[in-house]
């Protein structure tokens, strides 16, 4: 969720998605592994052998900056712009693998958007694995998504450039195609309009698609993705309207759900929300957990009376609201 920016991460160095701590926590909020760094930014992976994948920022090597192509030049640009790494690391915290974006990338054709800052090259604002092992990664400021083979670290594919503009969470689906939310601002000599798309990346061709009529009823200019549920419907997230919703493969929305917390943020007074996940009722980490919707029933009655999302306000009420489900959970299993 997008909220407002928590002092302790005042320590990070700061790009949009910055972090400074990666957490495995129990139900109860309790920490129960951690690993910290400044920066830590957007996405991670956990990987089948118990080791994390995650992106980090780093200056370019000297001399680069200077031959990074497009972008909206600045007398406060940086003396030395940001590139994007991936690195695994253990759950001890070492750092065993490392890949370096800007060892691979084409200073020729990966060129910044020109409506776009130069504080950073490439911007990776997502990372996921396909089915094979390899790295899924969308490259917001130079507009493609790209495979890179884990092994030699090389690109295995590329797309995007004049297709997607500043993209959002690419994902492998089962039928080998993948999953983009194409956000849509800076399209070429067309209006800002985001859609839902799949691209079969042995083809380019697109394949689904979701978009709305008219076009601009559905526009998130940042944030947001997708994800293709068991049932063949999608679960599409709004970033920046902080609206959830599923369509039908027809499109159709059949749920709707929009954020109700709201805090100050990069969109001002934002309910934004980065991305949204659905799980099942028999999800495994779900088993033997207190689920009572009716809790919260009344809690967009709240916030639309006028109570602020902060401390004494609806941060209050939500801590009554945990406190009472815990005490009803407590007298259930006395009887």
């Amino acid at each position: 969720m997008h909220t407002s920016l928590p002092a302790y991460l005042e320590e990070s160095e700061r790009i949009g998605g910055s972090a400074i701590s990666m957490k495995q926590m129990d139900w109860d909020g309790n920490t129960l592994w951690e690993y910290r760094n400044k920066r830590m930014h957007h996405d991670f992976v956990h990987l089948p052998n118990g080791n994390y994948l995650t992106l980090l920022i780093e200056g370019l090597p000297d001399g680069m900056t200077a031959k990074v192509q497009g972008g909206n030049w600045a007398e406060e640009d940086p003396e030395v712009m940001w590139g994007d790494k991936v690195i695994e690391l253990t759950p001890s915290g070492e750092i065993v693998w490392e890949w370096n974006s800007w060892e691979h990338l084409d200073l020729e054709t990966d060129v910044i958007c020109p409506l776009e800052g130069r504080k950073e090259w490439t911007h990776i604002n997502s990372l996921s694995l396909t089915t094979d092992g390899d790295m899924l990664m969308s490259f917001r400021q130079t507009r493609f998504i790209g495979i890179v083979d884990r092994k030699s670290g090389n690109f295995k594919w590329k797309w995007g450039k004049g297709e997607i503009p500043h993209q959002h969470n690419p994902t492998w689906l089962d039928n080998g195609k993948i999953l983009i939310y194409d956000n849509g601002p800076h399209r070429i000599r067309k209006t800002a309009f985001s859609r839902v798309i799949e691209v079969d990346p042995a083809t380019k061709e697109f394949g689904w698609t979701y978009q709305a009529d008219p076009l601009v009823g559905f526009f998130s200019v940042g944030i947001s993705g997708a994800q293709r549920l068991p049932n063949g419907n999608t679960l599409i997230c709004e970033g920046v309207h902080g609206r959830m919703f599923e369509v039908t493969e027809g499109g159709e929305v059949v749920w709707e759900y929009i954020n109700p917390f709201f805090a100050e943020g990069r969109y001002g007074r934002s309910n934004g929300t980065f991305r949204a996940y659905r799980y099942a009722p028999d999800y495994p980490g779900l088993q033997g957990k207190s689920l009572r919707s009716n809790s919260y029933r009344e809690l967009n009655d709240l916030i639309n009376a006028g109570l602020p999302a902060s401390e004494g306000g609806i941060l209050e009420v939500v801590v009554g609201i945990l406190e009472n489900s815990d005490k009803l959970d407590a007298e259930e299993a006395k009887q």
